[in-house]
C-alpha cells in the first residue's frame, strides 16, 4: 500500500500539461476543488469525469498510476459510503436487520464517494505534472495575494514543497524499515488493533530518527549554501504566461460556468435531485 502513494511525486512526460505554467495548474486546480463542492447532482459529476478524462489522457499519464493514489482511501470512502447510507433519514428504499438504507442517503453517500475519489485525481494530476522547483515558485505568487500571508510566502512555499517532496521518500523509508522488521520476526497483519498498533512502535521510533535525521542534514546543506530566505532571491527561470496558459484560463472559465450550470438542472439521472 505503501506504494500506491502518488502525492507528491513528479511523473514526466513532457507533455502539454506538464508545460502550462504552475501558477495555472495551482489556479486551475484550487478552482476544480472548490467547484467540485457545489455539484449537487450526477450530471455535474459526469461533467468532471469528462474533464478529468481528458485532462489525464493529454498528461499522458497511465490511468493506473494515478488510480494507485485511490488505494489508500478505500476504507475512507467506504467508512463514508456506509455512515452516509445508514444514517440519514429520509424515505426507505430498503432494509438490513435494524438498519434503513433511504433514497437520500444512497444519493449523499453517492456524492461523497466521487467527490473524495474526484478530489484526490484532481490534486494528484497537478503534482505528478508539476516539478517540486515549479510548485513552490507557483505557491510562492499565489499566496503573495492573500493578506497576513505574503510577507512569509516564500517560507510557506519551501515548507509545503519539503513537505510534498519527502512524502515518497519517508514511504520508501518506512518500507524499509518494515521489511527489516519482517525480516528479525516481526508480524504486522496478525492480532487484534491494539497488538497490531504495539507492534509499530518498532517502525515509528526508527522512522522518526530517520526524518529528523533528513531534517538537519537538509538544514545542514541549505545553510552551506548561503540559504537566507525569500528576501532579494532572484530565479534561474523566471515564471512567464504563454499562449497555452492563456487557453487554459479559457477552458477554466468555461469549466466553473459549466459545471455551476449543472447544479440548475433538474432532470433525474439514477437519483433524483
Amino acid at each position: 500500500m505503501l506504494k500506491d502513494v502518488t502525492i507528491g511525486q513528479y511523473y514526466p512526460t513532457g507533455s502539454i500539461i506538464h508545460k502550462l505554467d504552475p501558477r495555472t495548474k495551482i489556479l486551475f486546480t484550487t478552482a476544480f476543488v472548490v467547484i467540485l463542492f457545489f455539484i449537487n447532482n450526477l450530471w455535474g459529476y459526469l461533467a468532471v469525469f469528462g474533464l478529468l478524462a481528458i485532462i489525464i489522457l493529454m498528461s499522458k499519464i497511465p490511468v493506473g498510476y494515478i488510480l494507485r493514489g485511490i488505494k489508500g482511501l478505500v476504507l475512507i470512502i467506504l467508512l463514508t459510503v456506509i455512515l452516509n447510507l445508514f444514517m440519514t433519514p429520509g424515505t426507505i428504499i430498503a432494509s438490513i436487520g435494524p438498519f434503513n438504507i433511504t433514497m437520500e442517503g444512497a444519493k449523499i453517500a453517492t456524492f461523497m464517494a466521487l467527490r473524495l475519489i474526484f478530489l484526490v485525481i484532481g490534486t494528484s494530476v497537478m503534482t505528478l505534472t508539476t516539478s517540486p522547483i515549479d510548485l513552490t515558485d507557483g505557491m510562492e505568487w499565489s499566496m503573495r495575494f492573500i493578506p497576513f500571508v505574503r510577507r512569509f510566502a516564500h517560507e510557506l512555499a519551501m515548507m509545503m514543497s519539503i513537505a510534498l517532496r519527502f512524502i515518497p521518500t519517508l514511504m520508501e523509508e518506512t518500507d524499509r524499515i518494515m521489511k527489516a522488521q519482517k525480516a528479525r520476526g516481526a508480524n504486522f497483519e496478525t492480532g487484534n488493533i491494539i497488538s497490531r498498533a504495539k507492534n509499530l512502535i518498532p517502525i515509528l521510533v526508527p522512522l522518526f530518527i530517520s526524518a529528523f535525521r533528513r531534517a538537519d542534514e537538509l538544514a545542514t546543506a541549505m545553510e552551506a549554501r548561503c540559504y537566507r530566505g525569500g528576501e532579494n532571491r532572484t530565479r534561474m527561470k523566471q515564471l512567464v504566461f504563454a499562449g497555452r496558459d492563456v487557453a487554459a484560463f479559457v477552458v477554466m472559465f468555461v469549466m466553473v460556468v459549466g459545471l455551476l450550470a449543472t447544479t440548475m438542472i433538474n432532470i433525474p439521472l439514477l437519483f433524483p435531485v
